[in-house]
């Protein structure tokens, strides 16, 4: 990887004024491959970017087999083993400026100027996933640093992804460094919590709703919690150990209430937890049907609008269930509705909620919005980074 000599890319004329505003990605079509061929370029090999008057603009990791063929990951010169050091240090630093206790996101990709990597802290173990060539090629170094920095007892690598059949990884999951259990002890919001890292969705946890559920912790004490699409129980669980007097989590995978059965124990709160295996559509109609009334309501539905081509039905598949949500709120009852879809607005979502309103002719306000947590920043110049949103909904009448 830390080759000597260094290929160039360069750029159609205009191409690189996404790049000079903050972007670090690098599309095949802006490429002009007529002076710099793509063909033939080793999938996570470092290249240096050049614009259409071959002035440099920097050095890029690159994948030629892709859309996004490149991203920049230095300004100034090439890629080296000291600047990866730097910001895993970097990122690890940020994290321990605002979080209190070693749960959180370690690493973000792009918002850390490390593309492709993703990297969860769960006390003193790390789950590691790589979705570039870039960082696959990096990863003997990545592993290294990371137990000089952490002094972790396990790190777990994810590679079973499907982030990694787009790049045509090989997909590996497999122990790293030292021993990583199944379930592995964490804590979120002052909740004690266990992550399964191996079988679980993506890294075994999904800590970007961290700050929302602290803001719905503060409001269930003594209330009846619905949780839909609940996983092993983030909400729900939560919810449980702050005070709910009943939650109810409903997922499609039976394995999932499995989980939200042992964190619901783990917090002593196993009799008051319910669960119901099935799609969530589904669930909710039944509910509905049988007269089930809740004091507040959890979607957080995966993503439904993936591609831009998804649009109009994700628009409708939210709008659907929103209004499912809003029939079984109670009087003064609160709905927090989420979505990950990238290409879903914040805004969009409140027009959503607010049709689902005037359709259903309920009286809602909004008393609050967020978004992820700081463990996984923003980069101001990438909006891609931007993904999560909830809105707080309240309801007048019911």
């Amino acid at each position: 990887m830390w080759s000597s000599t260094v290929q160039q890319l360069i750029l159609n004329p205009r191409a690189e004024r996404r790049l000079k505003m903050g972007h670090l990605w690098i599309y095949s079509n802006e490429v002009d491959t007529k002076r710099s061929p793509l063909k033939g370029l080793e999938p996570g090999s470092q290249c240096e970017i050049l614009d259409s008057r071959e002035k440099s603009l920097g050095f890029a990791l690159v994948n030629p087999n892709q859309l996004i063929c490149a991203r920049l990951v230095s300004r100034k010169g090439p890629f080296t083993a000291k600047q990866l050091r730097q910001r895993l240090q970097t990122a690890l630093a940020l994290r321990e400026r605002y979080f209190p206790h070693p749960s959180y996101r370690m690493v973000y990709g792009d918002s850390d100027g490390l593309p492709g990597l993703v990297v969860d802290r769960f006390g003193d173990y790390l789950v590691v996933q790589v979705s570039s060539w870039g960082m696959e090629r990096l990863l003997t170094e990545i592993v290294d640093t990371l137990v000089a920095l952490v002094k972790p007892h396990g790190i777990l690598l994810r590679n079973d992804h499907q982030g990694r059949m787009v790049e045509e990884l090989p997909e590996i999951c497999e122990v790293a460094h030292g021993e990583v259990p199944q379930m592995v002890p964490f804590e979120e919001n002052g909740v004690a919590l266990l992550a399964p890292v191996y079988q679980g969705q993506k890294t075994g946890w999904f800590y970007d709703h961290r700050d929302n559920r602290a803001r719905l912790n503060q409001w269930v004490k003594g209330q009846r919690v619905l949780d839909l699409f609940s996983y092993a129980g983030g909400w729900g669980v939560q919810a449980l150990a702050n005070g709910a007097r009943e939650v109810t989590c409903v997922d499609a995978s039976a394995q999932a209430l499995d989980w939200c059965e042992e964190n619901a124990a783990l917090n002593k709160r196993q009799d008051d937890l319910i669960t119901i295996q099935g799609k969530a559509i589904d669930a909710m109609k039944e509910l509905i049907a049988s007269g089930e009334r809740y004091d507040a309501i959890v979607l957080d539905p995966p993503a439904f609008i993936k591609r831009k081509k998804d649009q109009k039905s994700g628009e409708a598949a939210y709008r659907h269930i929103n209004e499912l949500a809003l029939r079984m709120l109670e009087k003064n009852g609160l709905l927090v509705s989420a979505s990950c879809s990238m290409h879903l607005e914040s805004d969009t979502l409140l027009d959503i909620l607010r049709g689902a309103g005037r359709h259903l002719e309920k009286s809602i306000s909004i008393i609050g919005s967020g978004g992820q947590g700081a463990d996984h920043p923003v980069h101001p110049s990438i909006p891609e980074t931007r993904y999560l949103k909830a809105h707080f909904v309240h309801l007048a009448t019911g």
